[in-house]
């Protein structure tokens, strides 16, 4: 009875997890074809260093147009990817399951490439260990993208699911990136930020905001095993109610303060 109530409140919390990021990356890939993609469409890249400073720089064209493939796929992916984890459609229409798993893929790989050449054409604000941690993540989707496109054109499915995952986890990094900014800003006052991303609190996001994602994709690709043992179940469900609880409440607060108006507005 233990082990099986254990089992179902894992279930539960995973699938809570799942809608919270769902919805909050969504929101935010709506953010960002509604104003860095928008933007670019529009001619006015210079607006991108509103929020990002040094973003946009006219004397480096290549990694303009690098960054502006990075915006539109990765704003792309945010919106697609939570469809195809949507078990219905992919029973239904399994078609439509396999076309926009194209794209998606397709996007996440210019997605990463859009990054890497900007990163080689002028590098990160932040200097050398930014672009070592930004670099690696880029790559990382690379790897992820190929081998879920691999798996699934092989017909290896179980394969294929595990790499979708860590895919859909490293996709929403950038989310994540600025999510957890956010959150540290209202909580510390942006305690260890240095000018230019140089602080030692930058440092290390440089690296979490995505290599924690590979933990939490591993918990759920192993969720067979985990279910089977009522200690690490338990764990992992606390775990994941304290990443529903930082979502729920830094969507709230993004909301607010960044997404809501240029959402809106890209609809108008």
């Amino acid at each position: 009875m233990k082990k099986n109530r254990a089992a179902k409140v894992y279930l539960v919390t995973q699938n809570i997890l799942k809608a919270a990021v769902w919805i909050s990356s969504g929101l935010f890939g709506l953010y960002i074809l509604g104003y860095y993609f928008k933007a670019l469409l529009q001619g006015h890249t210079a607006q991108w260093n509103e929020i990002l400073p040094g973003l946009y720089d006219q004397n480096t064209r290549q990694a303009t147009d690098g960054i502006g493939l990075h915006f539109a796929a990765g704003g792309l992916i945010l919106v697609l990817g939570s469809i195809q984890f949507i078990h219905k459609i992919r029973l239904k229409w399994p078609q439509v399951h396999r076309w926009i798993g194209r794209i998606y893929v397709l996007a996440c790989v210019l997605a990463a490439i859009g990054g890497l050449v900007f990163i080689f054409q002028k590098g990160t604000i932040g200097g050398w260990i930014m672009d070592i941690g930004i670099a690696g993540y880029g790559i990382l989707m690379l790897i992820a993208g190929v081998e879920t496109f691999r798996n699934a054109y092989s017909g290896n499915f179980e394969l294929h699911r595990a790499w979708a995952i860590r895919l859909y986890a490293l996709a929403i990094g950038s989310w994540l990136y600025r999510m957890d900014y956010g959150f540290w800003h209202a909580a510390t006052d942006l305690a260890g930020h240095g000018d230019n991303f140089s602080g030692p609190f930058d440092y290390f996001m440089d690296f979490f905001f995505y290599l924690p994602n590979l933990v939490v994709a591993e918990l759920i690709i192993q969720r067979k095993t985990l279910s089977k043992s009522p200690f690490l179940s338990g764990v992992a469900s606390v775990l994941f109610i304290g990443i529903i609880v930082f979502i729920v409440l830094a969507t709230k607060v993004f909301w607010d303060h960044y997404w809501g108006e240029p959402i809106i507005n890209f609809f108008k």
